[in-house]
């Protein structure tokens, strides 16, 4: 059944370019008013090439910056020599001002599906930036890749349309998504820099890797817990630091922040809830980190909906596209 999935995965590895391509000669440019649609289109064209091996099928620039999870590789290297198949699950993000497009979505390589982010920056009619992040089978963590794949379609949710005269500046939805991030942060259930709130609404569910880390039934701890509850009961304490927090796209047609940080854990596993439970992890007794990917739908000033995309990672890892805010 699953060479039904991808049948043509013999013609693709049938046409791999295994050395590294030049992209000077890459195809004609993007136009220049790249809206939603364009932008998609070019994403479309990026995954097209990826799968095929072949850099010279998507624009871009010839000073191309592209990083796998956080390395940075010559376009055509990594995942461009194996990618096997486009998956069935894609959620695209999309900031035309800002030219850039981004997705989460599902991917084949070497017979099994993974999970990739993807951002790309477009500027005068190339792209100037690919970003991606893999989080493969074994991964760790909350995970469940081939759930997401058979989802297909993102959650409705994620497809409204907010008008005009409803959207936030970008900078305050911006530092929504921020305060999230401070409020992981050595999480002690006092609320964003002690002010006794987090941005949620009562409603809000995160999905990490595929799988639901919140309200889920007959689940004690967190994972069966809505964000603000679990948040204010100092759960996740045993994030250290939330580091390099970038936040390059702003889908301000649909409410959504696209962020990207580093969560540093592994040195705190015991700790004390709000409630004065003691509370210990199993595990989390090595210090690693997480490369996070995280999409934030905001509605009325407050974060209702999260979607994360995380492999794990050396401890501190410092990406090279830097970082906005953090320690």
């Amino acid at each position: 059944m699953r060479a039904l999935r991808f049948p043509f995965l013999a013609a693709a590895a049938a046409i791999a370019v295994t050395l590294v391509v030049s992209v000077h000669a890459s195809i004609g440019p993007i136009p220049l008013n790249c809206n939603r649609a364009c932008l998609e289109n070019v994403l479309d064209q990026y995954l097209r090439a990826n799968v095929k091996h072949d850099p010279k099928l998507a624009p871009f620039s010839k000073d191309i910056k592209y990083t796998e999870n956080a390395q940075q590789l010559e376009i055509g290297d990594g995942f461009w020599k194996t990618a096997q198949a486009v998956g069935s699950y894609r959620h695209i993000f999309a900031d035309p001002d800002a030219g850039q497009v981004a997705m989460m979505g599902t991917m084949w390589e070497a017979d099994a599906r993974l999970l990739m982010s993807l951002r790309l920056r477009i500027e005068l009619g190339r792209i100037t930036e690919a970003e991606a992040v893999l989080f493969k089978p074994g991964g760790g963590g909350p995970n469940n890749i081939d759930a997401v794949d058979d989802q297909g379609l993102p959650d409705p949710i994620w497809m409204r349309t907010v008008p005009p005269d409803k959207r936030l500046p970008r900078q305050q939805m911006i530092s929504i998504a921020d305060a999230y991030f401070s409020g992981v942060q050595k999480n002690d259930g006092r609320g964003v820099n002690g002010t006794g709130t987090y941005p949620f609404t009562p409603d809000c569910h995160r999905i990490e890797n595929g799988s639901p880390t919140t309200n889920v039934p007959n689940t004690p701890g967190p994972f069966g817990m809505d964000c603000l509850s679990a948040f204010k009961m100092g759960y996740y304490f045993v994030v250290q630091n939330v580091h390099g927090r970038r936040y390059p796209l702003v889908d301000a047609e649909r409410g959504i922040v696209w962020a990207h940080c580093v969560f540093d854990q592994g040195t705190v596993n015991s700790g004390t809830l709000s409630n004065g439970q003691p509370y210990s992890y199993r595990g989390f007794n090595r210090p690693g980190s997480i490369l996070v990917t995280e999409a934030f739908l905001i509605d009325d000033a407050k974060i209702r909906r999260v979607e994360m995309i995380g492999p794990a990672a050396v401890y501190h890892i410092n990406s090279p596209w830097g970082g906005l805010s953090g320690n």
